[in-house]
């Protein structure tokens, strides 16, 4: 049953489960920026029942979240653009959908570099064709990705893996109405794959993983 799953599973979610466990089996600092994992009830604004299978490799490694903010208890408050850590110490770092709320995320994507060890990893979700989505009080939302821009931002890395996130047509029935209800986007990722478009450029945004 579990094969017939994977099997079924979209690459961007195959990829991103593949980085988090070789991040959690691999490397013992994790640093989660923005708490985007949500596997804690108790650190960050969300919590995602789905991500639970993330919690056995988290108990093996020293994970902390840090946010720039102490309101919804992180284990560090810092800014992503000033990050409070030596160069050339932490493992790894996770930052999912952060950096489009960042005002200045090119110094936001340096300080990630700046502090990460030689070998380090980094896995990073942003959005590209992706509607609106501030929090009010808590963080705006000012840019979006193309593909070109990661890999111009990721340049210092050794290596670079850019991995689109929904195919053309999904993407664009998720900025319509019709996005709510999830048949129609299980629909257009059928209308996806059958047609080519998770190939597309026009996608909702990129998994990119990087290694220093």
């Amino acid at each position: 049953m579990r094969k017939n799953k994977r099997s079924i599973e979209a690459p961007w979610d195959r990829f991103f489960r593949e980085k988090i466990i070789r991040i959690f089996s691999e490397k013992k600092t994790v640093i989660d920026i923005g708490g985007g994992l949500r596997v804690s009830k108790k650190k960050g604004n969300r919590y995602d029942p789905g991500r639970e299978w993330i919690l056995p490799y988290i108990e093996k490694v020293d994970y902390k979240v840090m946010d720039p903010v102490d309101t919804y208890h992180p284990d560090i408050v810092g800014d992503i653009q000033a990050l409070p850590m030596p160069a050339n110490s932490v493992d790894a770092i996770i930052c999912l959908a952060v950096l489009e709320h960042v005002e200045d995320p090119i110094t936001a994507w340096k300080e990630m570099y700046r502090v990460l060890k030689p070998g380090g990893f980094c896995l990073i979700y942003v959005p590209f064709l992706y509607y609106y989505h501030a929090e009010k009080g808590y963080y705006g939302d000012f840019w979006r990705f193309t593909k070109d821009g990661i890999a111009h931002l990721s340049r210092q890395y050794t290596s670079v893996e850019i991995e689109p996130v929904r195919g053309a047509i999904e993407t664009w029935i998720r900025l319509s109405p019709l996005g709510r209800v999830s048949v129609f986007n299980r629909f257009a990722r059928v209308l996806d794959r059958v047609s080519g478009k998770l190939k597309s450029d026009q996608v909702s945004g990129y998994n990119v993983f990087l290694i220093k």
